[in-house]
């Protein structure tokens, strides 16, 4: 884990990102996703850093889905610092974040309160 990467705009976490070696984040001028990213751009347009900052519980762009969603979940209940450390901790545990492609094992959740226990315990 790359802790220092921490958490994207959106909720996903750049610090368990396969892809962190060519990307330096949703907050670089040198993002892939500048032109299209519409968390980006609501949050810009909020001056908020993060969607987790707004007051609004929308799932636009990538918080349409449960990983990112939930995360911003998280981090509004409990603080960043908390998912962060869940998140070093179940990788400890043999969680993963991205199998092949982008899914792993946050992302076969169709309930995001489950997901948000997941993610505090390690245990499904």
């Amino acid at each position: 884990m790359k802790r220092e990467l921490g958490i994207a705009r959106c909720g996903l976490a750049c610090c368990l990102c396969s892809e962190n070696v060519k990307c330096n984040g949703c907050n670089s001028d040198d993002c892939p996703d500048n032109n299209w990213c519409e968390n980006k751009k609501c949050s810009i347009e909020k001056g908020i850093t993060h969607c987790y900052l707004c007051d609004e519980d929308c799932q636009k762009g990538l918080l349409n889905k449960i990983k990112p969603y939930g995360f911003t979940l998280f981090i509004k209940r409990y603080g960043k610092d908390m998912l962060l450390d869940c998140l070093e901790q179940n990788e400890k545990r043999g969680i993963i974040y991205h199998r092949e492609g982008i899914n792993g094992d946050y992302d076969d959740f169709d309930d995001v309160e489950k997901l948000i226990e997941f993610i505090k315990t390690g245990n499904r």
